[in-house]
């Protein structure tokens, strides 16, 4: 037998044993203050985590960073977990501070309703940990009175609004999660213009060179340090784009130089530009541009 297996955590229960978290009273769903966490014993493996999950902590006493620099919100900072997602946790770094909430919810517990249907599109789920949201006194205050009042419900008898309840509540975190992401983005100016400078450097010498392979949204984040989903949000946020309608805009400029300056036809332009099927040029060309690579080229 393998002594690496990941370790597969499926249940609300396993959950609650794992971590050390007082007994749910939801099949689906748990939620405890990081002072209520007794006994929990860091894993030896990694873990894969089939539930979502949301960890608040104070920030004073964790060393995150905003992308690769430390971030000057030190009063909380919450981490997003989708399903399947895999952690590991080290003795050092997982001490309970004397502020903070777990919360965790099988996906069935929200199918049902809307925000079953809206969640994978919040891809703050996704972030590294070094992306972490990181909070202000007043967003910690408006948090915790969340976090009290799904808890609240939850240690309430079980009756045929509790769920109703309790996920309306878990709506309404996410929504300010979105509003202080937004936040967060905006209000780190010389850090955002930083980045909006370098991810601009790597795209313009990609397309000043000769290249036959596209590069992708992936490579880019790797370079700039940052999970895609992070930068791509960060991107939209500030320039209402996100990093491959960037991606794009510099392709199709490139595109059109070359389809003015040289003889090359719309095909050697397609595989000079990474395209493997002219085909998609042409489509990506006519829908940025009203016109196809032919009309353009003979307009001009």
């Amino acid at each position: 037998m393998k002594t690496d297996r990941i370790i597969q955590i499926n249940t609300i229960e396993e959950y609650t044993e794992r971590f050390g978290c007082p007994p749910a009273n939801h099949p689906l769903m748990s939620i405890c203050r990081l002072s209520d966490v007794k006994d929990f014993i860091p894993f030896a493996k990694s873990v894969q985590l089939n539930l979502y999950t949301i960890a608040i902590k104070d920030g004073s006493k964790c060393s995150s960073k905003y992308g690769w620099r430390e971030y000057d919100f030190k009063k909380g900072l919450i981490n997003f977990f989708a399903p399947n997602q895999i952690h590991s946790w080290s003795e050092e770094n997982e001490q309970t501070s004397s502020w903070g909430w777990m919360l965790a919810f099988h996906p069935d517990f929200i199918r049902k309703y809307p925000l079953g249907g809206k969640i994978g599109a919040m891809k703050f789920f996704s972030y590294e940990t070094n992306e972490a949201l990181h909070i202000s006194d007043a967003e910690r205050l408006q948090i915790d009175a969340l976090m009290q009042n799904i808890q609240t419900e939850d240690k309430r008898s079980i009756d045929e609004y509790s769920q109703d309840i309790i996920v309306s509540q878990l709506d309404v975190l996410l929504n300010y999660a979105k509003r202080f992401y937004t936040r967060q983005f905006r209000t780190r100016n010389s850090v955002e213009t930083d980045v909006i400078a370098r991810f601009e450097t790597i795209l313009n010498k990609h397309f000043e060179q000769d290249n036959d392979k596209l590069i992708s949204a992936s490579e880019i984040a790797s370079r700039l340090a940052m999970s895609t989903n992070y930068l791509s949000d960060l991107l939209r946020s500030l320039t209402g784009m996100n990093i491959q309608q960037h991606i794009h805009t510099h392709l199709i400029e490139k595109a059109k130089k070359l389809l003015l300056t040289t003889n090359l036809s719309i095909n050697e332009i397609a595989y000079s530009l990474g395209f493997e099927y002219p085909q998609y040029f042409n489509r990506l060309f006519k829908n940025k541009t009203g016109k196809t690579p032919v009309e353009f080229r003979n307009m001009n």
